[in-house]
């Protein structure tokens, strides 16, 4: 196995083995809801999420990059998403560390890597579910282009993002490049990953991650 890149500087990113740690890392988080009185498999499989570009759906321009800042809440107003950001690094396996499951209801941001709303892209990573109940991006796969993504910064900035993409990437086709690498070069990005595809009972992890891609559209203060 191929050692793996480590990011330096603002917008640079992991790639490689790294980013199939991370995959894996990730989709090991989801625990099955199914077996809990009441609970449910969350809707994230690649009929559902991988919508793509639909045609037809006008796209606002870009805005252009601004200043670093570290975000410290995230809004999808259409899901009904509004959680607390907090930065993660690494753990012993290379995986970006995710919030523990005593904080399901907050997401993970790679403080290593790019700021929302800098050049490149920022990552943003949440659990989908938890051993008895939802988390925060439980809802994440229904998610669709055109709608709006705030980050709220600590400079007091609120970042909008609108959403070009949604895809499911299995492991099987997982690409790092093309899954966190920028779209457009020059342009603020945003990613926002969760579990996704099917939940396999034996080895209690899923299958895929449901990406949602989104691009910086606007920049207001709070």
């Amino acid at each position: 196995m191929s050692s793996a890149e480590r990011p330096a500087g603002n917008g640079r990113l992991l790639i490689g083995v790294a980013w199939a740690v991370l995959l894996l890392g990730l989709c090991l988080w989801g625990r099955e809801v199914a077996d809990s009185p009441g609970g449910s498999s969350a809707p994230t499989t690649g009929d559902v999420a991988a919508v793509g570009r639909p045609l037809g759906v006008p796209m606002p321009p870009a805005h252009d990059p601004i200043e670093p800042a570290k975000p410290h809440q995230v809004d999808i107003p259409s899901i009904g998403i509004t959680a607390a950001v907090v930065p993660r690094g690494l753990d012993a396996t290379g995986a970006v560390d995710p919030p523990p499951y005593a904080m399901p209801r907050t997401v993970g941001w790679y403080g290593s890597g790019t700021q929302p709303g800098a050049v490149g892209a920022a990552l943003l990573v949440g659990h989908v579910d938890t051993e008895s109940k939802p988390a925060v991006f439980y809802g994440l796969s229904a998610a669709r282009p055109g709608e709006k993504v705030r980050v709220t910064r600590t400079d007091g900035s609120v970042a909008e993002f609108t959403i070009d993409d949604v895809q499911v990437f299995g492991r099987d086709r997982f690409d790092p490049r093309k899954v966190y690498g920028p779209r457009k070069d020059g342009r603020a990005e945003l990613r926002l990953i969760t579990c996704g595809g099917t939940f396999d009972r034996a080895t209690r992890t899923y299958s895929a991650n449901v990406v949602v891609s989104a691009y910086l559209t606007g920049v207001a203060k709070k």
